[in-house]
């Protein structure tokens, strides 16, 4: 495919969660600069502002919905020939769902880009209980996502697995008062990662799913064990499956399969849906099902296990 002539760019979050603090400080950043026209959409408004004239000196010009019956295809064929940018950024209204607005058709020559989130984490909690749908949409295929206001380092590796479920390939950034937190949860998981056998317990498959896909070298050459449910997906050779778990990322009506790709002469006999214990050494390559580097089992013993009824929760 083609390059999008216009690139637009998806900024996502609940109010006030930093959404035009974050975008007034990168729009008037040397390495945001473009020749042409920059088109702001605002959807919401929130504690800041923006300066308008400001704004005008780095090519920025600013247009405001309040309705989202108003964001329609046809209003945005409306700005393309209004302003004919070369770039397109757009505030999204946290109460809005995302989902609404992938679905537009967008003018032609228009693509998004990027898909940025940013969350307070000081109430993170409360609309995750309240608002978890939202924010699955707000994270979900979004290639950064900013915590903000981190006062407690706690609860954050927990709030990192929730977004690496719904997108892995996000990168996670937290940032308290004085700037980004680095380096606060070293190799802090609830398993020994120097046993001869690294026993994944029920409650811990979320934690090693993601922290293996995230931290590769921790596993590399190493042997793992895990209760898990035969997954068969078509096209995949006889002595391939999946063994995984089924997890929430929204409610109980949204939930996804966690399972990484393994490999036995055993697995012709296996029947999707069987339960088992797999004890398999871990090496990685490049596979398709990954779109790059991923994990591959190589299965030293299978046998039949109970089936574990709770889903994998990552808060």
């Amino acid at each position: 495919m083609n390059e999008p002539r216009v690139m637009v760019y998806l900024m996502t979050g609940f109010l006030d969660s930093g959404k035009t603090q974050f975008l007034d400080f990168t729009l008037k950043q040397d390495y945001f600069q473009i020749d042409g026209k920059t088109l702001l959409i605002l959807c919401e408004e929130g504690g800041e502002e923006y300066d308008p004239a400001e704004m005008l000196k780095y090519g920025v010009v600013i247009e405001k919905i309040e309705d989202q019956a108003d964001l329609t295809e046809e209003w945005l064929e409306e700005m393309e020939t209004k302003h004919q940018p070369e770039r397109v950024v757009i505030e999204y209204n946290g109460m809005w769902k995302v989902s609404d607005f992938e679905r537009l058709r967008l003018p032609e020559g228009w693509g998004i880009e990027q898909k940025l989130t940013t969350v307070d984490a000081s109430t993170f909690q409360m609309y995750l209980t309240n608002l978890k749908p939202l924010f699955v949409e707000m994270v979900r295929d979004a290639e950064m996502v900013l915590f903000n206001r981190c006062g407690d380092i706690g609860p954050l590796a927990g709030y990192r697995r929730s977004v690496k479920v719904v997108s892995p390939q996000a990168e996670v950034i937290f940032e308290d008062e004085n700037g980004e937190i680095e380096n606060i949860f070293g190799d802090d998981v609830p398993y020994d990662l120097e046993a001869p056998v690294i026993e994944i317990l029920k409650e811990d498959y979320g934690i090693w799913y993601v922290d293996m896909m995230e931290n590769p070298d921790r596993y590399r050459g190493k042997v793992v064990e895990f209760t898990a449910r035969v997954l068969k997906p078509r096209g995949f050779p006889d002595k391939v499956f999946l063994p995984g778990r089924m997890a929430m990322t929204c409610c109980a009506d949204d939930t996804t399969f966690l399972g990484y790709v393994c490999r036995s002469s055993y697995a012709p006999k296996l029947k999707p849906g069987d339960w088992i214990t797999v004890r398999a050494k871990v090496r990685f390559a490049n596979l398709s099902v990954y779109r790059g580097e991923g994990p591959i089992l190589e299965a030293e013993n299978i046998t039949p296990a109970d089936p574990i009824k709770e889903l994998v929760y990552f808060n």
